[in-house]
């Protein structure tokens, strides 16, 4: 199967309710076994179809003026080098970038990645490709993601952008 945003079968707005209690910790689980490059995939993905709702849902989004200098050191930098940046933040390599990120709280990360997934769009920061194949373990866990209800998705957003970066005061 080859990615676009419309490769989804259900919808973000045909959310189902899930009656797991463990289902955030089991799909945030899934997401973390995903290689670096499937997690960008699936953020963008989640972002894409989600990203209007994602921004409201994070309180800390007005403080988004804390990641801006980050932000645009990532715009400014070529493809290649914001494709490394992004992937050195989904696996936490200790870098400048990564530091920098570590220091945000969690809702700015969301809204952090919310701003990259504009950008993409625009085509200011590199995205994913069109055409690019989407594994099996990926579309797992976006179908899984999918069936939560939006609470639960935004907490598995927010769980596993959190943990990205590196936070230099730990």
């Amino acid at each position: 199967m080859t990615f676009t945003t419309e490769s989804s079968t259900t919808s973000f707005s045909k959310v189902f309710v899930s009656s797991d209690p463990n289902a955030v910790a089991r799909v945030t689980s899934s997401f973390t076994a995903l290689n670096v490059d499937e997690q960008l995939a699936v953020l963008w993905f989640l972002y894409t179809k989600m990203g209007r709702t994602v921004t409201p849902a994070a309180p800390g989004a007005a403080r988004l003026q804390f990641a801006e200098g980050l932000l645009n050191d990532i715009k400014q930098m070529s493809p290649q080098d914001q494709m490394k940046a992004m992937r050195d933040l989904v696996a936490s390599v200790n870098t400048p970038i990564s530091r920098a990120y570590g220091v945000l709280g969690d809702n700015t990360k969301l809204a952090f990645w919310y701003q990259l997934a504009e950008w993409m769009k625009e085509g200011y920061v590199i995205g994913v490709p069109a055409g690019y194949p989407v594994s099996r373990a990926t579309n797992q866990v976006i179908a899984e993601i999918e069936q939560l209800e939006f609470s639960q998705q935004i907490t598995v957003l927010r769980k596993t952008v959190a943990n990205m970066g590196i936070d230099p005061l730990a």
